[in-house]
Protein backbone atom coordinates (compact mmCIF):
# COMPACT_ATOMS: atom_id res chain seq x y z
CA UNK A 1 0.00 0.00 0.00
CA UNK A 2 1.53 3.27 -1.05
CA UNK A 3 1.51 6.55 0.81
CA UNK A 4 -1.18 8.10 -1.42
CA UNK A 5 -3.72 5.40 -0.55
CA UNK A 6 -2.94 5.79 3.15
CA UNK A 7 -3.54 9.53 2.93
CA UNK A 8 -6.85 9.00 1.10
CA UNK A 9 -7.95 6.35 3.62
CA UNK A 10 -7.06 8.65 6.52
CA UNK A 11 -8.96 11.55 4.91
CA UNK A 12 -11.95 9.24 4.44
CA UNK A 13 -11.84 8.20 8.08
CA UNK A 14 -11.61 11.83 9.20
CA UNK A 15 -14.60 12.76 7.02
CA UNK A 16 -16.56 9.86 8.49
CA UNK A 17 -15.83 11.03 12.03
CA UNK A 18 -16.63 14.68 11.29
CA UNK A 19 -19.86 13.70 9.53
CA UNK A 20 -20.92 11.46 12.40
CA UNK A 21 -20.16 14.24 14.91
CA UNK A 22 -22.20 16.71 12.84
CA UNK A 23 -25.15 14.30 12.76
CA UNK A 24 -24.82 13.83 16.52
CA UNK A 25 -24.94 17.60 17.04
CA UNK A 26 -28.10 17.75 14.92
CA UNK A 27 -29.74 15.07 17.05
CA UNK A 28 -28.76 16.89 20.25
CA UNK A 29 -30.22 20.07 18.77
CA UNK A 30 -33.48 18.28 18.00
CA UNK A 31 -33.71 17.12 21.60
CA UNK A 32 -32.67 20.36 23.28
CA UNK A 33 -34.21 23.15 21.21
CA UNK A 34 -37.53 24.52 22.47
CA UNK A 35 -39.87 25.01 19.51
CA UNK A 36 -40.86 23.38 16.24
CA UNK A 37 -39.07 25.82 13.95
CA UNK A 38 -35.76 25.49 15.79
CA UNK A 39 -36.05 21.72 15.83
CA UNK A 40 -36.86 21.76 12.14
CA UNK A 41 -33.66 23.72 11.50
CA UNK A 42 -31.64 21.28 13.63
CA UNK A 43 -33.18 18.34 11.80
CA UNK A 44 -32.21 19.65 8.39
CA UNK A 45 -28.96 21.59 8.25
CA UNK A 46 -26.58 19.44 10.34
CA UNK A 47 -28.15 16.18 9.22
CA UNK A 48 -27.75 16.99 5.54
CA UNK A 49 -24.19 18.24 5.97
CA UNK A 50 -23.30 15.27 8.17
CA UNK A 51 -24.72 12.81 5.66
CA UNK A 52 -22.77 14.44 2.82
CA UNK A 53 -19.55 14.25 4.86
CA UNK A 54 -20.18 10.60 5.73
CA UNK A 55 -20.88 9.79 2.09
CA UNK A 56 -17.71 11.61 1.02
CA UNK A 57 -15.73 9.61 3.56
CA UNK A 58 -17.23 6.35 2.33
CA UNK A 59 -16.51 7.39 -1.28
CA UNK A 60 -12.85 7.95 -0.41
CA UNK A 61 -12.67 4.51 1.16
CA UNK A 62 -14.48 2.57 -1.60
CA UNK A 63 -13.11 4.19 -4.78
CA UNK A 64 -15.27 2.10 -7.15
CA UNK A 65 -17.29 3.44 -10.07
CA UNK A 66 -20.64 1.85 -9.26
CA UNK A 67 -20.27 2.59 -5.54
CA UNK A 68 -19.53 6.26 -6.26
CA UNK A 69 -22.59 6.52 -8.49
CA UNK A 70 -24.75 5.00 -5.76
CA UNK A 71 -23.31 7.38 -3.16
CA UNK A 72 -23.93 10.32 -5.48
CA UNK A 73 -27.58 9.29 -5.84
CA UNK A 74 -27.92 8.96 -2.07
CA UNK A 75 -26.43 12.44 -1.60
CA UNK A 76 -28.73 13.91 -4.26
CA UNK A 77 -31.89 12.47 -2.76
CA UNK A 78 -30.80 13.38 0.77
CA UNK A 79 -30.29 17.00 -0.29
CA UNK A 80 -33.61 16.97 -2.12
CA UNK A 81 -35.90 15.33 0.41
CA UNK A 82 -34.53 16.44 3.79
CA UNK A 83 -35.03 20.21 3.50
CA UNK A 84 -38.37 19.81 1.70
CA UNK A 85 -39.74 17.53 4.41
CA UNK A 86 -38.52 19.89 7.12
CA UNK A 87 -40.16 22.83 5.35
CA UNK A 88 -43.46 20.97 5.12
CA UNK A 89 -43.35 20.05 8.82
CA UNK A 90 -42.60 23.67 9.79
CA UNK A 91 -45.35 25.00 7.53
CA UNK A 92 -47.95 22.59 8.88
CA UNK A 93 -46.90 23.45 12.44
CA UNK A 94 -47.39 27.12 11.60
CA UNK A 95 -50.80 26.56 10.05
CA UNK A 96 -52.05 24.45 12.98
CA UNK A 97 -51.06 27.11 15.52
CA UNK A 98 -48.14 25.32 17.15
CA UNK A 99 -45.76 28.25 16.52
CA UNK A 100 -45.47 31.09 19.05
CA UNK A 101 -45.92 34.19 16.90
CA UNK A 102 -44.48 36.53 19.55
CA UNK A 103 -41.02 35.00 19.12
CA UNK A 104 -40.90 35.51 15.34
CA UNK A 105 -38.92 38.49 14.07
CA UNK A 106 -40.73 38.56 10.71
CA UNK A 107 -44.01 36.85 9.97
CA UNK A 108 -44.46 37.11 6.21
CA UNK A 109 -46.64 34.02 6.03
CA UNK A 110 -49.30 35.62 8.24
CA UNK A 111 -49.80 38.40 5.72
CA UNK A 112 -50.22 35.86 2.91
CA UNK A 113 -52.72 33.79 4.83
CA UNK A 114 -54.90 36.71 6.01
CA UNK A 115 -55.05 38.43 2.58
CA UNK A 116 -56.78 35.44 1.03
CA UNK A 117 -59.55 35.34 3.67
Amino acid sequence: MNVWLQIVDTAGAVLLLIGAATCLLGVIGMLRLPDVLSRSHAATKPQTLGMILVLAGVALRLRGGMELATLALIAFFQMLTGPVASHLVARSAYRTGQVDHSELLFDELDEQLTDGK
